[in-house]
């Protein structure tokens, strides 16, 4: 892989476009920016925001944020985003950047102090084409707190570094990611029928044209959580959703972990429709998960108020069912859909049985 192209003059390190794709992200928008604004890089950074259609003051805010930075080195800029959807924001704000180095961030994440620098280094140190780190989920309220702990834990998402952590080494995906331009131009950016589970496809199609994708502990991203109980569960959902497209979409691209939350949901289905009608002995399944649930709270919930505490076994179940019904739901169409809009020319797609989807 070839170096990132050398610094302007007068400056130490390469310049950097960081993306933003944003829907109504009022709550958050101006500390994630300021976040990145005052990151300890000595190199140019521009922030591209995609804007969608939000329903906020979002759009005020940006437009604040881009008359307070007019003319300096760390200017911020917007283009629009008229469907809202977070791959086509991302493709957007691509287009309207202009730098070798790209780092994709949301508009409710907040960069740690010296991520770009670390990031920028590590791809001349290791070679990769994308670096990323954890996934560091912080709540504000009690829910949130619950949300984050689950969302951190092993009981909550499996083993995934981005995560729960762990050593530096070649991954599968990473949060977000920090981008050689090249590599995003190559692949053609993000696939925007993916509506979730992008970033993953994206990084499998690139580790499948031989780049490597490298994950590090030493990046680090505060994430903030749903809200809701209702919000949750839908962002659960279309993450499940997505993630049997990309099943579809990519053979082989399954593992043991994305097949748990599902076979969570058969079992506990079957427990209690069994249980009712077949026999009560059945019930263990449910009564089994729902105590697995519980014991995991209790380790993992360490350090939270007493209401988090008790909300935390909420939020575990709610992530793993709405994830589970999500992919066992998802409907063919979506990945004909997607298959779809693949360029003439491309591989037979085939589904996870082999059979020809499309061509």
């Amino acid at each position: 892989m070839n170096a990132i192209p050398a610094p302007a003059a007068g400056s130490a390190r390469p310049a950097v476009s960081v993306i933003m794709p944003v829907l109504n992200e009022s709550r958050h928008l101006r500390e994630s920016v300021e976040r990145i604004l005052a990151q300890e890089y000595d190199g140019d950074i521009e922030v591209v925001i995609a804007l969608g259609p939000s329903g906020d003051d979002t759009d005020e805010i940006a437009a604040r944020l881009v008359a307070e930075t007019a003319g300096t080195a760390r200017e911020v800029r917007t283009v629009a985003n008229p469907t809202g959807r977070t791959p086509a924001g991302l493709n957007a704000a691509i287009r309207g950047s202009r730098y070798p180095v790209v780092v994709r961030v949301d508009g409710h994440g907040l960069l740690t102090p010296g991520y770009i620098d670390t990031a920028v280094r590590l791809l001349d140190e290791t070679g990769a084409v994308n670096v990323g780190g954890i996934m560091h989920a912080e709540g504000e309220t009690d829910w949130e707190r619950a949300v984050a702990a689950a969302m951190t834990s092993r009981i909550g998402v499996g083993n995934a570094a981005f995560h729960t952590g762990g050593v530096a080494a070649e991954a599968a995906t990473v949060y977000l990611g920090v981008f050689r331009r090249e590599v995003l131009e190559k692949q053609g950016g993000y696939n925007e029928e993916f509506i979730r589970a992008q970033d993953w496809e994206l990084n499998y199609r690139i580790r499948q044209d031989g780049g490597l994708v490298w994950f590090t502990p030493e990046l680090r991203v505060t994430y903030r959580p749903r809200p809701t109980v209702r919000a949750l569960a839908r962002q659960y959902r279309d993450y499940g959703r997505w993630r049997r497209v990309v099943t579809r979409y990519h053979r082989g691209s399954v593992n043991l972990r994305y097949l748990a939350p599902p076979a969570a949901v058969l079992a506990v289905g079957l427990g209690l429709v069994g249980g009712a009608l077949l026999s009560p002995w059945l019930l263990v399944l449910p009564g089994g998960y729902l105590a697995g649930i519980l014991a995991g709270s209790l380790r993992e919930g360490r350090g939270l108020s007493a209401r988090a505490l008790a909300q935390l076994p909420v939020a575990l179940v709610t992530m793993h069912m709405c994830w589970g019904w999500g992919f066992l739901t998802s409907p063919r169409s979506l990945a004909r859909r997607v298959i779809a809009s693949a360029a003439p020319g491309t591989r037979a797609v085939t589904d996870e049985h082999g059979g020809v989807l499309s061509s």
